[in-house]
């Protein structure tokens, strides 16, 4: 009997202890969840302790006069790292902005802003500079500008373009027009200066065109080897006709020598 009670005892002591088990084990991880809480609540109380609110105000001018011209508008530091919308008075806060070198710009759709660096100093201590992009950031600027920050839009973009109406001038002076009004002319011009020419230079015109348009039918009906042909054929003409004309000068010479 006693043995009996002894193992049902022992087996009850272990059932208890594997029932125990899971709420140990549960605690302890509400002790650590809870405590990476507070760790999370104090890191953020320091990173918050540190950081303020930059302020300013959109001034209105004749670029931008009122709020409904500006449309939805948010002020942001380096590109959306922090940012703030403005209010229908033009007024403006980024919240929580931690100590450090920023530069603000204001995304506006139809209007343009400049750019202006801010230096977050501690939770009470602002700069403001202007800004020229493209610009290193150190050595800083001397100019320090007022705090709040006071910005106006410098200019309004127009997407519209109209188009462009008809200017007889401007089609003048396009050279595709300067081409045609000369051969126009040329045309227009050739036939008084034909009535001019010598005979035989008018007859040499002619058949150089002749030739030409005998090449341009062979070379537009495929016959290339003909086009070539009557091309270099008129260039050798002009050769051989300086050739015969040297000889003759030469004869000239020599009896102008048994002459003498």
């Amino acid at each position: 009997m006693l043995s009996l009670v002894s193992a049902s005892s022992w087996r009850a002591n272990k059932e208890l202890k594997r029932k125990n088990l899971p709420n140990s084990r549960q605690i302890s991880f509400t002790t650590t969840s809870m405590m990476l809480l507070v760790l999370l609540t104090f890191a953020s109380l320091i990173l918050t302790g540190n950081a303020l609110d930059v302020q300013g105000r959109i001034i209105w001018n004749s670029a931008c006069s009122v709020y409904k011209d500006l449309g939805k508008t948010r002020v942001v530091l380096d590109n959306g790292k922090f940012g703030g919308g403005v209010t229908q008075e033009g007024a403006f806060s980024i919240p929580n902005v931690s100590t450090g070198t920023y530069i603000l710009s204001v995304l506006a759709h139809d209007h343009g802003f400049e750019q202006l660096r801010v230096d977050v100093l501690d939770e009470s201590n602002v700069e403001v500079r202007p800004y020229v992009p493209g610009t290193p950031l150190n050595p800083a600027s001397t100019i320090l500008l007022p705090y709040p920050i006071t910005l106006s839009a410098k200019q309004k973009f127009n997407y519209f373009v109209p188009p462009e109406s008809f200017n007889i001038m401007g089609m003048l002076g396009s050279p595709m027009m300067l081409m045609m009004l000369f051969a126009g002319g040329m045309v227009l011009a050739m036939p008084y200066l034909m009535k001019n020419m010598d005979p035989e230079a008018l007859e040499d015109m002619k058949e150089q065109q002749a030739k030409m348009a005998k090449m341009q039918s062979a070379m537009a009906s495929g016959d290339f080897k003909s086009g070539f042909s009557a091309l270099m054929s008129g260039f050798e003409e002009p050769s051989q006709a300086g050739a015969k004309a040297q000889p003759a000068t030469g004869n000239t010479k020599k009896k102008s020598t048994k002459k003498r």
